[in-house]
């Protein structure tokens, strides 16, 4: 089971849709939507990974819109599992361009979660 935090799933936060669950799922997923990605700006609220983390011992994924400094930000809350996003050069979205060295920089993520 997981709880995403997307556009539709933010009414409540993360901790507190988690608090009012019987059992707490295996993984918590705080992703952000494409909706979101394309707000400028927008991005994961790495707090979010830090209070989940502070409350339950469940494995916490990052996703949507994450490029290395979003990468860094969520290691250091807490996450476990960060998922990077790919983007071609005129999308909208945040990521890594695949204009980049893009093994090159998958070894600049290796090195951050390390």
């Amino acid at each position: 089971m997981a709880v995403e935090h997307g556009s539709k799933a933010r009414v409540d936060d993360p901790l507190r849709v988690l608090m009012r669950l019987k059992t707490p799922p295996d993984v918590v997923v705080l992703h952000l939507g494409r909706d979101e990605e394309a707000t400028r700006g927008k991005m994961i609220e790495c707090r979010d990974v830090n209070r989940v983390r502070s409350k339950f011992g469940v494995l916490i994924s990052a996703a949507g819109g994450v490029d290395l400094k979003e990468a860094r930000s969520a290691i250091f809350n807490g996450a476990n599992i960060v998922v990077a996003n790919l983007v071609r050069p005129g999308d909208p979205w945040t990521g890594i361009s695949t204009e980049t060295d893009v093994a090159q920089m998958a070894q600049q993520f290796l090195a951050t979660i390390e």
